[in-house]
């Protein structure tokens, strides 16, 4: 094995596949690609409708848990990662949302210049290809294939959005394109059936060419250090200790989790807290870890009246002719996600874009594939998107093996609270519509009688998960709290970046496997030293009368909530 290499890419997840496909289209570029996890060959992971399983499984997921959160009555909470090549886009819900063009200008506003929304859309094209085609907003040749599923097949789909309308908000034809807000269709990361993760668009198609060199197995214990340069990281495989060297940079790409953990093993990170753990300090970098910040969901569940929900196909005989049906053909149920359609509201009048997120699913289940009720039942999974709440991640030990400290202080700020009152809300009055009047046979929970902000709060605290979206410990910024500039190189150090969601300054308005491909696909441009892609002047497409109305019109039947 070569000792030495231009790059060396720690971490094969959604950002860390991408870098690896773009450096190394340049021949005379090494690339070094250490990744703790194995193989994603399994058909857990490459059939869409089985994601529950490897996000639940120790050999695809790290297993992260959070410490008590003091706002949730002391509860863990599951944090799941991807130890797999692809990372956590081979174990996601495989939903593919961009986020709404304004998170990015808010990016740029807290300092990561260069990061607005006219700079990030044309590598959000460069990755893509939908199935609509290519336009002005969306790629049409990129190596992300997305599309819609099933096109909305089930009727609950449509009978949704047709609700959302009928409660005044406007529908939208694409919310990744001219205009997020609204109900539509949603898109997810499949092609020809098969999840296309960041492992199948990118990184299988690089392994080809003999500049790449990828080593499963892997645990990057720490990064090597000559002063303030990067130099190269030691690694682990097999119970042996590796030591290899980079000519260029070390990338790091170890997500929201690994990325700080290993930042502060390296002795990287706020002194206090490298201090506690007993690792020594060889770069004072107050940030790393800080800023932590999550998306967190509800469940909110009605019966349905129909037999016509996801809940007739879980028993075993059905899975099988599901699963069946995909390996021989690769499309049916097998084929999707299940999120078909959704939504994107204000939560209020005065906000620019909007705050809230749906998932619709027509089925009453948990993501660990549990069925709460008898007979048939569908739901809404929602949040505030925009949360003000902040936690950290913080080293315990130099142990790679030791899960660090996690903990997310949902709950903390008094907006999110509200925000998830406004959600139980809203959300009742879209499904007291007279679109879903053929379905709706009752709400199961939260439940009739939970109604004033102190039940609501009581369900919100028993009940809240996360969304699986932890982003912001590494922090893109100008201050003394960034821990990366705007060329993603971490502040003090040369020879060293950190590239995936982690330097993300907030969250974007939805969920993150789209925009951490999209800053790895400019990363790249940034690392080989390249011009970045011209910026783009299109439309932004915001509702009327944002400042004085919560939405459109009023609702055809208004909530008794």
């Amino acid at each position: 094995m070569t000792e030495e290499y231009d790059y060396i890419i720690v971490g094969a997840g959604s950002a860390g596949c991408v870098l690896a496909n773009r450096l190394t289209e340049d021949p005379n570029t090494s690339v070094l690609v250490l990744e703790f996890g194995g193989s994603d060959r399994s058909i857990l992971i490459q059939m869409p409708t089985a994601f529950s399983i490897p996000m639940n499984t120790r050999k695809y997921n790290w297993k992260y848990e959070t410490e008590p959160e003091p706002f949730l009555n002391g509860r863990r909470i599951h944090c799941p990662r991807g130890k797999v090549l692809g990372g956590s886009s081979s174990i996601n819900g495989l939903v593919y949302v961009r986020g709404h063009a304004l998170d990015f200008d808010e990016w740029e506003e807290l300092g990561a210049h260069g990061w607005g929304y006219r700079n990030c859309l044309p590598y959000f094209k460069k990755s893509e290809s939908a199935h609509i085609g290519g336009d002005e907003y969306r790629g049409g040749d990129g190596p992300l294939s997305t599309n819609n599923g099933n096109e909305m097949e089930n009727p609950l789909y449509g009978a949704f959005v047709n609700a959302g309308v009928e409660a005044g908000y406007i529908p939208t034809a694409d919310s990744n394109g001219h205009m997020q807000e609204g109900f539509g269709p949603m898109h997810m990361t499949v092609k020809n059936g098969v999840r296309w993760s960041a492992a199948n668009a990118y990184l299988r198609p690089a392994m080809q060419r003999p500049n790449l060199t990828v080593i499963t197995g892997a645990m990057t214990r720490k990064i090597v250090l000559d002063g303030k340069r990067a130099t190269g990281v030691v690694y682990e495989k097999g119970g042996e200790k590796h030591t290899v060297k980079c000519r260029k940079e070390v990338l790091v790409s170890s997500g929201p989790i690994g990325s700080p953990h290993l930042l502060q093993r390296s002795g990287i990170g706020p002194s206090d807290v490298l201090c506690k753990a007993g690792i020594a300090v060889q770069h004072d970098l107050p940030g790393v870890g800080e800023n932590l910040q999550d998306h967190a969901e509800i469940y909110i569940q009605f019966r349905c009246k129909q037999p016509i929900t996801l809940n007739s196909k879980m028993g075993l005989f059905s899975r099988f002719l599901i699963g069946l049906r995909w390996m021989l053909f690769k499309d049916g149920l097998g084929a999707s996600n299940h999120f078909e359609s959704g939504g994107f509201i204000r939560s209020r009048n005065g906000l620019r874009w909007p705050d809230t997120q749906y998932h619709f699913l027509p089925a009453a289940v948990r993501y660990d594939g549990h069925k709460p009720v008898k007979g048939h039942g569908f739901m809404l999974l929602t949040g505030p998107n925009k949360p003000k709440s902040r936690g950290h991640v913080r080293a315990r030990s130099a142990d790679p093996h030791d899960h660090p400290e996690i903990q997310f202080n949902y709950l903390q700020h008094e907006d999110d609270r509200e925000g998830f009152r406004r959600c139980v809300r809203l959300s009742r009055e879209i499904i007291n519509q007279p679109a879903m009047d053929p379905f709706v046979d009752g709400e199961i929970a939260p439940g009739p009688d939970v109604q004033s902000d102190a039940q609501i709060d009581a369900f919100v605290r028993d009940n809240l998960e996360s969304t699986y979206h932890p982003c912001g410990t590494c922090r893109m910024g100008d201050d003394a709290m960034a821990v990366v500039g705007p060329d993603l190189r971490v502040r003090g150090i040369d020879g060293l970046r950190v590239i995936d969601s982690s330097v993300f300054p907030t969250e974007p308005n939805g969920n993150l496997n789209a925009p951490t491909m999209m800053l790895a696909e400019r990363a790249s441009d940034l690392v080989r030293g390249r011009d970045t892609l011209p910026a783009s002047n299109v439309e932004v497409g915001l509702a009327p009368h944002w400042e004085t109305q919560q939405r459109s019109r009023e609702p055809v039947r208004k909530s008794n909530a």
